[in-house]
């Protein structure tokens, strides 16, 4: 009696069963779809199928579908396996159209914010923008977002200590300031300010001893009158 007892409670249930069933194919492309929109890489069929939850092989047969049905309707982009993983592409015959929206955007002057900005991380890199903040002495983040999206910075790993994400520049900056590499910057020690008059400047203003009388700027002495002209002139 108590084995069949354990064999009923093991047993699945039409209901159970029936929840665990995968769920229809036609919202198993939209799922994927979703998934590989917000994917900053490509993604293997058993990221997908753990990310969808659906068997591995109905997840390959769906992006081989869906691959399929991009290219019969001659969609802008396509879906791809590359190194492994699917990804979305542009499609090889508009890339002059989505060049040419890329180079417009990074044409654009640069502000001096963002200037300061990747100074700050050319000459510290790798950086955190938490570091750029505080040698910029304001909040950073949109400004940088700017400068990633420019390809001019880019990310470079983390800090061992705090974690934090570190950023270099790319490339593109060397290609667009004219140099080959980072030994090429110029040298900031010309451009800065000789210690010594730091110093002086930052230095106190002495006190005026008692009965010695405080010292006034100087008047502005006003202008000699311009002599008139000659009237025979």
């Amino acid at each position: 009696m108590t084995e069949q007892t354990e064999t009923e409670a093991t047993e699945p249930t039409a209901e159970t069963a029936e929840n665990e069933e995968a769920l229809p194919l036609v919202e198993l492309r939209p799922a994927l779809e979703a998934v590989l929109m917000v994917a900053d890489q490509p993604l293997d069929q058993v990221a997908l199928a753990s990310a969808v939850g659906h068997p591995e092989p109905d997840v390959a047969a769906a992006l081989a579908a869906l691959a399929g049905e991009y290219d019969e309707q001659g969609r802008g982009f396509e879906l791809r396996n590359v190194a492994g993983g699917w990804r979305f592409y542009t499609r090889e015959e508009y890339a002059s159209v989505v060049e040419a929206f890329v180079l417009e955007g990074q044409q654009a002057r640069l502000t001096q914010a963002a200037l300061e900005t990747l100074a700050v991380v050319a000459y510290q890199q790798p950086v955190s923008r938490a570091r750029v903040s505080a040698v910029r002495g304001v909040n950073v983040d949109g400004v940088m977002r700017t400068l990633i999206s420019r390809g001019l910075v880019e990310e470079a790993g983390q800090d061992g200590e705090h974690g934090a994400t570190l950023y270099r520049t790319t490339s593109y900056f060397l290609e667009r300031i004219g140099i080959v590499s980072l030994d090429e910057l110029p040298d900031l020690a010309p451009h800065l300010p000789d210690l010594a008059e730091m110093e002086e400047e930052l230095a106190p203003t002495p006190e005026p001893e008692a009965g010695e009388p405080e010292l006034s700027e100087p008047e502005l002495s006003e202008p000699d009158a311009p002599e008139e002209a000659d009237d025979d002139a």
